[in-house]
């Protein structure tokens, strides 16, 4: 990826270099009590969220304190989806934190604006993202983005590839590399527009897909000391 575009939002992964052939059958069932929990975090979420649209309206600023809790709820979905629905390119079970945790092998983050734009806060979300949505309903199927309660949602490309990895992985003991680095891509593509729906960003995401587990790090946000000379 050319640094010069990378994306505020960083999304990555690496596969465990040995995997279980069969363990894949029963993470949905292990995972559950994530599910319970992220239930409860996806209502936190949407209740910041509304706070943030309004505190972006008047004063240009998401509260540095709901952005890191919106990112860590994210964070924490991905390593479960990774782990239970999305790629399932680990055995390790997710940690209970919505902290980075450097070791396991799925990670998310986004660069904390400085300063966010009180006009497209208003519009972003919905009518700026639309093209987006809709290319994301077919990565995922049966709505767009990670869904807190059941990981990705059937009829989409991202859960049938999934179980393409893993039926390969049951035969030969190998999960596919292209396969994987290809869902990756797909997962990074929605984790975009998850994060500029969410108002966590103004930079639109590029309609381009980004492949492979690891990433550039994460473009400067307008206004941050970073960008400043």
């Amino acid at each position: 990826m050319n640094p010069a575009a990378a994306s505020p939002v960083r999304l990555e992964a690496s596969v465990d270099s040995r995997l279980s052939r069969w363990m894949w059958l029963v993470k949905w069932l292990l995972a559950v009590p994530h599910y319970v929990v992220l239930v409860f975090l996806w209502i936190a979420f949407v209740v910041v969220t509304v706070i943030a649209f309004f505190a972006i309206l008047f004063t240009g600023r998401y509260p540095r304190s709901l952005f890191d809790f919106s990112v860590g709820v994210l964070r924490w979905n991905w390593r479960v989806g990774y782990y239970a629905h999305t790629a399932l390119g680990t055995d390790r079970y997710p940690p209970f934190t919505l902290a980075d945790v450097p070791d396991y092998p799925a990670h998310f983050d986004v660069a904390y604006p400085e300063r966010l734009s009180r006009g497209l806060v208003l519009v972003k979300w919905w009518l700026l993202a639309i093209p987006q949505y809709i290319v994301v309903a077919m990565f995922v199927g049966g709505g767009w983005g990670w869904d807190g309660r059941d990981g990705w949602r059937g009829g989409g490309v991202v859960p049938f590839l999934s179980l393409v990895a893993v039926v390969v992985l049951l035969f030969t003991a190998r999960y596919p590399r292209h396969l994987f680095d290809f869902l990756i891509g797909l997962a990074r593509w929605t984790a975009r527009v998850t994060a500029y729906a969410a108002l966590l960003t103004d930079q639109y995401p590029p309609f381009r897909l980004d492949l492979g587990g690891q990433e550039s790090p994460p473009a400067p946000a307008p206004g941050s000391p970073l960008t400043k000379t």
